[in-house]
């Protein structure tokens, strides 16, 4: 067993102490410090090359990844394992008046002790087995495990009959422009150096999945991500003759609550189940204020996949967005007749119908009607929408569907259905490759061989239930399916645009050993030290001997 619980503290006190908050300055720093850092290994003085600092492409900030390999000198074997872990944090606001200790695990420590906590804070806190910080779970503590293994096997390169690769990428937390170019150096690797990847292992962290769970889990493969958006249309009026219309954010209202929190929308596989869709914006396209009514609303859902395509999301969204539509002319009518016994006023029927659009299913009707005066339009519009550097890749598909809505010529109430942001995908990791097959029984050995050196239960599951870098390492979804992306996303080409092919090319069988603690993103996060310093590096160890040996 190897023994390097004081080295990675080191190296994640280190990282930590580095602010590195993502899309700002901070992660230019944090990428320079760390390549300064492996750049001072002696492997890495007498061959330079191997180690590198790479801006990200196409990307609107100035950052950098950090990639190093080690080649094995045991054999002539071109098999290589990628060790990989982002370098960006969230914010720090949170910790308010212990903003500035944020980073700095010892003197926050103190602080914390004077401080009100949760009882289960206040109990890790006076244990001295917990370290608190922004960045010391997710997951610079798992970068630090990484880091320990290149250095030693650096050391060691005659344990190795293959090679070794480590990442550590920027904009995890944002837009995963990291992972993405990474991408185009492990593919120039591959061809200079003959490159044969099989393996991938990230060291996000891991998390209790309920109140009293004690098992630290390690996942295969990885929860996929959409942001499915609706950009709804009704009827305008004046409030004071508010059943002459149909307001849009009446529809969207009744589309949530369709939608979220619905058990239905819950995707099964391998015997494990996401959670439900949640809204994360929920908006009217109002500018400023009026007593008319508003002409357009605008809603997305952050919405987890196991098996699912994004195909398949968005036929079962289009249903439950004309099931809500339904709902919400019924409730409407039923109101207006109320209404009109109330008042004495005439009921009059309204034609509106449920109508439920997908994006790709909008733009063919307008080419259709328009031809090219809309598609020039369509990108003339576009460009000129880039200029505006305070639009995300959210509000910017939601102004290209408000722009083309404006060609319909049926403008009775609608909902546009459409994708306006990244989308993570899914990766299973079934054994039906011999990569696969190699990457889960080196896993269940090691697990098996470091169980009785832990206390608690060592547990692997089949998908990493948060966001992350591991969704571009490898592709479960076909051509179909990604075509339903890029067909449905307004700002596809311009303000977002992801090589999925490059994602296919490398489609590299990947694993999540990652650092235990709770509270990632939140004022009192943490890790626990003896899994995260001592458990994790020798549990990757050992994946690597066998894959590697």
């Amino acid at each position: 067993m190897l023994q390097c619980r004081e080295e990675v503290l080191n190296f994640t006190k280190q990282l930590v102490n580095i602010e590195s908050i993502v899309n700002t300055n901070g992660e230019k720093v944090m990428a320079h410090s760390l390549y300064t850092l492996l750049s001072s290994f002696p492997y890495f003085t007498e061959h330079p090359s191997h180690v590198t600092l790479s801006q990200t492409t196409e990307d609107e900030q100035e950052r950098y990844n950090v990639l190093a390999f080690v080649k094995g000198t045991k054999g002539r074997s071109n098999r290589t394992v990628i060790l990989m872990g982002h370098m960006d944090t969230v914010g720090i606001d949170d910790f308010n008046h212990l903003k500035a200790l944020a980073c700095s695990p010892e003197d926050l420590h103190k602080a914390l002790l004077n401080e009100q906590l949760p009882d289960s804070a206040k109990e890790h806190l006076e244990s001295g087995g917990w370290m608190f910080g922004r960045g010391v779970l997710d997951m610079k503590s798992g970068i630090a495990s990484h880091l320990y293994l290149i250095k030693y096997f650096s050391e060691h390169p005659h344990e190795l009959d293959g090679n070794l690769v480590f990442l550590s990428e920027c904009d995890e937390e944002d837009g995963s422009h990291g992972v993405l170019s990474a991408l185009k150096t492990f593919k120039k690797w591959k061809a200079d150096h003959g490159f044969n990847y099989v393996a991938a292992i990230n060291a996000d962290f891991v998390s209790p999945r309920y109140d009293g769970d004690e098992n630290r889990y390690i996942y295969k493969g990885t929860v996929g991500k959409l942001l499915p958006s609706f950009f709804i249309t009704g009827a305008e009026t004046h409030v004071g003759s508010c059943f002459e219309g149909l307001d849009p954010n009446f529809i969207a209202a009744e589309l949530t609550r369709q939608i979220n929190y619905n058990p239905e929308l819950c995707n099964e596989a391998f015997g494990e189940t996401t959670v439900p869709p949640v809204s994360l914006k929920q908006t009217d396209l109002k500018p400023s204020y009026t007593v008319q009514t508003a002409l357009s609303a605008y809603v997305y859902y952050n919405f987890f996949i196991h098996s699912w395509s994004p195909k398949d999301v968005l036929y079962k969204l289009k249903e439950q967005a004309e099931i809500a539509f339904s709902h919400a002319l019924t409730t409407y009518n039923a109101r207006y007749k109320q209404f009109c016994t109330l008042s004495g006023e005439p009921y009059k029927n309204h034609p509106w119908q449920p109508r439920v659009l997908t994006y790709e299913e909008m733009e063919d009707l307008l080419v259709k009607e328009n031809g090219d005066s809309y598609s020039n339009h369509m990108t003339d519009f576009k460009q000129i929408l880039l200029l505006d550097t305070e639009l995300d890749t959210r509000m910017f598909a939601a102004r290209v569907v408000e722009e083309a809505w404006k060609w319909m010529r049926d403008k009775s109430p609608a909902i546009i259905l459409f994708y306006s942001s990244l989308y993570s995908p899914r990766i299973e990791l079934s054994g039906k490759t011999d990569d696969e097959q190699a990457l889960i029984e080196a896993l269940d050995q090691a697990v098996e061989e470091m169980q009785p050196s832990y206390p608690h239960p060592i547990v692997t599951r089949n998908f990493f239930p948060y966001i992350s870098d591991m969704s571009f390492i490898a592709l479960s979804d076909d051509e179909e399916g990604i075509n339903a992306v890029s067909k449905n996303n307004p700002g596809w080409g311009t303000k977002h645009y992801v090589e999925y092919k490059d994602v296919r090319e490398l489609n590299v069988p990947v694993i999540n050993i990652g650092p235990y603690g709770v509270d990632a993103h939140k004022k009192l996060e943490r890790m626990e030290m003896s899994y995260s310093l001592e458990i994790v590096p020798n549990l990757t160890y050992k994946v690597i001997e066998r894959l590697l040996k």
